[in-house]
């Protein structure tokens, strides 16, 4: 176990904002007299890191990268600017020893990083659950060497069945059969289970709850169905186009009856259900109605280099920067731990329909 430093002044000094004890703890290079994993202003564990290995994607998601922003002359980061996947083991490994035990790996869409079972095979050398989050377009040809490399298990972002949706849906008119494939190749070369995740949109997709629900009940996959969030700022999210949780539950228990299940940990991200008949799972995500700020233990590094402590934040701090100048793993470990130990992120808890929406970061950006 790696041990912090104790900045007691990190939860009381108002003066000093965030930024600055960042700077400061990544000064300190002593090592710490103490052993002790990091605890935010809420007592929650650093113990889960999303990683964003591209801000690009092949589809053109409505609720996530619209194609009247996300067009043919976008911006999107250079080559240079990406962390490279030295770089993303290193401080990986850096994570883990403050606690992470769960590494998965997003984008934009992560299938498209050049070689990226290479740096599969890297981060599974660490003791973690390494798993993955892709659109399922490339799966097909990726799947065994994904899991060769050391990936565990694979979740596939799927939200509906009918072909005219779910082209609609990814807006570059993909068919839903080759995501199908996809999913097929997974099972076979064993990552499993796999996770099935479907975002719900009113008056887009959620005609399409019971259909995925049907289809995979049989199947061993655990459909998730996640409630239209407000992440970034140019997907045009309202209120009005939330169908509750509550709402997909019910739709669903009327055709296939279902049970509520404890969850598996605490701070797992989805609620489940469990149809009475078979005993197979599906959850429901609901960050909009239902909020789990109080046990989220995730961070997120963005493609770049930048840690963010929350989906919806609006700033983030430059690991990159650190990485590529003389700063040694204790004092990239003592900014990372200086960060997490004023984390105070609960936007999920205090969002309604009227709340400001600042620039916030894009998920194609931080990985959802």
């Amino acid at each position: 176990m790696t041990a912090v430093i104790p900045l007691t002044d990190l939860r009381v000094a108002s003066a000093m904002d965030a930024r600055e004890a960042f700077v400061r703890a990544a000064a300190q290079d002593t090592a710490p007299a103490a052993e002790a994993f990091p605890v935010d202003t809420r007592s929650r564990l650093l113990q889960d890191l999303r990683i964003s290995v591209t801000d690009r994607c092949n589809f053109r998601c409505v609720y996530c990268m619209p194609k009247d922003v996300y067009g043919r002359d976008f911006p999107f980061l250079p080559h240079t600017a990406l962390l490279t996947f030295e770089e993303i083991a290193r401080v990986a490994g850096i994570f883990v020893r403050l606690g992470v035990r769960k590494i998965r790996l997003t984008g934009g869409e992560p299938l498209l990083r050049r070689n990226l079972e290479r740096l599969v095979g890297m981060l599974a050398a660490h003791d973690v659950d390494l798993t993955l989050t892709t659109n399922g377009a490339l799966l097909a040809k990726k799947a065994r060497a994904l899991r060769d490399a050391g990936l565990a298990r694979v979740t596939v972002s799927l939200d509906a069945l009918d072909d005219p949706t779910f082209r609609a849906m990814n807006d570059v008119d993909f068919p839903v059969a080759r995501v199908l494939e996809g999913i097929d190749a997974a099972q076979a070369a064993g990552l499993a289970p796999i996770k099935i995740n479907a975002v719900i949109k009113r008056s887009m997709n959620e005609h399409a709850i019971v259909p995925l629900a049907r289809h995979f009940r049989d199947s061993g996959h655990i459909v998730r169905f996640i409630e239209y969030m407000d992440v970034g700022h140019t997907n045009g999210w309202r209120m009005d186009h939330v169908v509750p949780a509550a709402d997909i539950v019910a739709a669903i228990d009327s055709e296939f009856p279902l049970e509520a299940v404890d969850p598996n940990y605490a701070g797992e991200v989805a609620q489940r259900w469990r149809y009475r008949d078979n005993g197979h799972e599906i959850g429901v995500i609901a960050s909009v109605t239902q909020a789990f700020c109080r046990d989220c233990t995730r961070a997120r590094l963005a493609t770049d280099g930048k840690l963010y402590t929350c989906l919806f934040a609006d700033a983030g701090y430059d690991l990159r920067a650190l990485l590529r100048e003389t700063h040694s793993d204790a004092q990239i470990a003592n900014a990372i731990a200086a960060i997490w130990q004023r984390r105070a992120d609960r936007y999920s808890e205090i969002r309604t329909a009227n709340t400001p929406k600042p620039s916030r970061i894009e998920m194609s950006y931080i990985g959802g």
